[in-house]
């Protein structure tokens, strides 16, 4: 049994699986943002950034302790994708240092929270805190190995939750016929991605997110196509030489890794060790879902399943390929 007939039969039975996970809001999973930025001794401004998830606001509230209190009210104003709200705080004994912040709310959510504090002396501390703990101590100095810690994971869990990415890759493995292809395919796609990823995030490139994510399910869609062309025997530069067109693609989907990490709204002179990091944690993923995948064939080598699914999988994978990439490319255009 060939690579992409054994890649199809897994495809079939995750399907369902992925369907219940919310495929059409492959990048609705946006991090909120705290920023805490400290002015003199005791007063703080603190910037508080909701995403709006299909229109609603995130339900999650900030609470400071007692000893902290607003000096100005909070004022709101409304972007596109985010609700971001502005205050002026002072502190009784004139430090955050060791203090709790507690997001209320946020254990009902899938949101994680990026929290981030500047110091008079320019001490800057980065926290991501997940539903599972809705709450921050804040720390008197930052390690270094907790800021890799934090991008790192963040890129893993932004591909681990990307399912139209996740989607491309598993395309481009129907595609391929042997594992060297693989191989070959797989690193032109993150050489690509990583370029445009860093241009964008460096601001040498800048393109609208909506039309790129409406073209990054196109690009699916195209694949697709491509794969039944191949199974009626009409291979073109696709089958010959996927490497290249996952290089291509490849640049386009760096596009949307990058509107992930520009949605954290980080100084720009953080951006760089934050670009690296994420970069890391985005690839980490990647041969995660890969390794996972890999892991599946070996396992469906072992087990026994009836010979009608083996001769429909193929066909009936690329189809249900299509059918989502499709589904996602109208949904995304009608939401320009």
């Amino acid at each position: 049994m060939n690579v992409r007939r054994i890649v199809a039969t897994i495809f079939l039975a995750v399907t369902a699986f992925l369907a219940q996970a919310g495929l059409a809001t492959a990048h609705e999973i946006r991090p909120a943002y705290l920023q805490i930025d400290e002015m003199t001794a005791n007063r703080f401004k603190v910037v508080w950034r909701t995403p709006l998830l299909s229109g609603m606001r995130l339900p999650v509230a900030l609470r400071f302790p007692d000893s902290v209190r607003n000096v100005t009210p909070p004022a709101e104003r409304e972007l596109p994708d985010s609700l971001v709200e502005s205050r002026i705080v002072e502190t009784v004994d004139g430090s955050l240092a060791g203090k709790r912040v507690e997001f209320v709310g946020l254990q009902a959510t899938i949101t994680d929270v990026l929290v981030r504090t500047r110091l008079l002396d320019g001490t800057v501390m980065t926290a991501m805190i997940h539903p599972s703990q809705p709450w921050v101590d804040v720390a008197a100095r930052p390690g270094r190995l907790d800021v890799a810690r934090i991008f790192i994971v963040h890129g893993i869990e932004h591909i681990l939750f990307g399912y139209d990415h996740l989607l491309f890759v598993l395309a481009l493995m129907f595609i391929v016929r042997s594992w060297r292809a693989l191989l070959w395919t797989v690193t032109a796609f993150t050489v690509a991605h990583s370029i445009t990823l860093t241009l964008a995030t460096l601001g040498f490139v800048h393109v609208p997110g909506p039309p790129v994510e409406a073209a990054i399910a196109f690009s699916i869609l195209l694949l697709a196509c491509e794969i039944i062309h191949i199974q009626n025997g009409q291979a073109g530069l696709t089958a010959k030489r996927p490497w290249l067109v996952a290089f291509a693609f490849g640049l386009l989907h760096g596009l949307g890794f990058a509107g992930a990490l520009s949605e954290l709204t980080l100084p720009s002179r953080d951006i760089p060790l934050a670009l690296l990091f994420f970069n890391v944690g985005v690839e980490i993923g990647q041969l995660m879902f890969i390794a996972a995948v890999i892991g599946l064939i070996a396992l469906v080598r072992q087990t026994r399943y009836p010979e009608w699914l083996r001769r429909n999988a193929f066909t009936t994978a690329t189809y249900a390929i299509g059918a989502m990439s499709a589904f996602w490319f109208v949904e995304r255009v009608a939401a320009f």
